[in-house]
């Protein structure tokens, strides 16, 4: 992919989170001028590395004077890459977790719109296809065919984000919105326990033995940032691999014996199709766990 293709100046919210601090490094490592922005409490951004700018992304008006280049010192953006959120069900109250999530993406989408911004790319999640699959999937591997089904305000919120996305391409028929269903995201200090899984399978049921590596969800970033058709679509994104050692079929046999497979799986494929992803975007995961952790 040529740097052509990206945007010039990209907008990153979240941008201190575990896949934010990644997204931010990549893209500047592949050319793209990048402003972080994020809520932390206490932080001078003068001690964080590079362009970064303190917002409560619940107020619209911090939002738009970051889009637009109002606050002192730092230029607007040509693209938009949303990642701040409150990142999972349970950390906050369910009303807290909802309003917080729900009034600053549609601060985010609104205001790139407001901005004149025509390209944005959000994190929405793999809890839209019915995490944590109490009621098994209908389908494996998962993928985007079938409609969400939330579990958590969490999760509902997630699946409000989208249709939320489709309304504002709605209105702006040139608008590139792509939703990211990213798994659960892991950086390599992460990985250390990854085989003590083989014990339990139903250990990580929950998301059908998936994950990201945080490089590979910044990959997935770049790509979608230069996907240029408009209107808004989604992606799973996952790694190429599940976090267990033991055969991917033979999980699915033990724990979700009813589930139908709908294809012949690799010893090891992720349960979260990402062939979408690959058609698309040209998404290709390029790390596993499996190249840090020994496995016996």
């Amino acid at each position: 992919m040529s740097e052509s293709t990206l945007p010039r100046r990209v907008v990153v919210t979240g941008a201190t989170g575990k896949l934010g601090r990644a997204v931010v490094a990549h893209l500047r490592a592949v050319g793209v001028d990048v402003l972080a922005v994020d809520r932390v409490g206490g932080r001078d951004p003068r001690d964080v590395d590079g362009e970064f700018l303190l917002v409560d992304l619940t107020d619209y008006g911090q939002v738009v004077e970051a889009f637009t280049g109002g606050a002192d010192e730092h230029a607007g953006g040509d693209a938009i890459v949303h990642l701040a959120a409150v990142p999972a069900p349970g950390l906050m109250s369910n009303a807290t977790t909802f309003a917080n999530n729900s009034a600053a993406t549609y601060n985010v989408f609104a205001a790139a719109r407001a901005a004149g911004i025509k390209r944005v790319v959000w994190a929405s999640s793999e809890t839209v296809l019915g995490l944590p699959f109490d009621t098994p999937p209908p389908y494996a591997p998962v993928d985007e065919e079938y409609a969400p089904r939330p579990e958590s305000t969490y999760s509902l919120n997630k699946a409000l984000e989208e249709e939320m996305a489709r309304h504002f391409c709605r209105w702006d028929p040139e608008l590139v919105m792509v939703g990211l269903r990213f798994s659960n995201v892991m950086d390599v200090e992460d990985y250390a326990p990854f085989p003590s899984f083989d014990a339990d399978p139903r250990l990580r049921r929950w998301n059908l033995w998936g994950y990201i590596d945080a490089r590979d969800g910044a990959q997935a970033v770049e790509r979608a940032l230069a996907y240029d058709q408009p209107g808004a679509d989604v992606f799973v994104i996952a790694n190429a691999d599940t976090v267990m050692t033991r055969s991917s079929a033979s999980l699915m046999a033990e724990v979700y014996p009813g589930v139908e497979i709908r294809k012949e799986l690799g010893e090891h494929e992720t349960l979260l199709s990402i062939d979408k992803a690959r058609r698309v975007l040209g998404y290709e995961p390029q790390h596993s766990w499996r190249d840090h952790v020994d496995v016996l």
